[in-house]
């Protein structure tokens, strides 16, 4: 607390005297009014494993297409990459993946000739749909739901990826029949010990 030295006239009242700065407040709230923390962690840009370089075979280890092996075409600002299966080999489409999610192998595909420039988080997004009124039919599930179409351009978009893809791996011989087949441990299998 900062104090103040003030001038104080008379003779027998000493010439100065120390005043806190700031005033105590005349008022207090009835219940405690908590303050928020400080933060103290400062947001920093997502470090990539050494691994993971555009080009690399990856294994998908959780969601839809866990044990897919898969080609890394880009990283987002995000932490997030890009990575397509391609769609004709393995059924993986152009999608985002959470590093975290993903085991790096030592095959390398050249990625030179795949255009990703237009690829962002944004591209990825999902459109917000407007809430529809519950009504009775859809409460007793009469309605049928409409199923789920890819914009053309999602459809040319992957074509155009997989072909650069598909022109590279038939350069390498067996690579195919490797990105089709899918990662799984059996038995007595030891990850830790494994060269990938």
């Amino acid at each position: 607390m900062s104090a103040v030295t003030k001038q104080i006239g008379g003779a027998k009242n000493g010439g100065k005297r120390v005043i806190p700065g700031d005033k105590a407040s005349k008022w207090y709230p009835a219940e405690d009014i908590p303050a928020p923390k400080k933060v103290r962690k400062s947001i920093r840009p997502t470090a990539l494993r050494s691994s993971l370089k555009p080009g690399a075979i990856l294994i998908i280890l959780a969601g839809r297409f866990r044990g897919k092996r898969v080609v890394l075409l880009k990283s987002f600002e995000d932490g997030t990459l890009l990575v397509s299966g391609p769609f004709k080999v393995n059924g993986v489409p152009l999608r985002r993946v959470n590093a975290r999610y993903v085991i790096a192998t030592s095959t390398v595909v050249s990625v030179e000739g795949v255009d990703v420039s237009k690829f962002n988080a944004a591209y990825f997004t999902k459109e917000k749909k407007a809430k529809k009124s519950d009504g009775e039919a859809e409460f007793f599930g009469d309605e049928k739901k409409e199923k789920k179409s890819l914009s053309d351009e999602r459809v040319s978009d992957q074509k155009s990826v997989d072909k650069a893809i598909l022109a590279e791996i038939k350069k390498v011989p067996a690579l195919k029949a490797y990105l089709a087949s899918s990662f799984s441990l059996k038995k007595g299998d030891k990850p830790h010990l494994m060269k990938f």
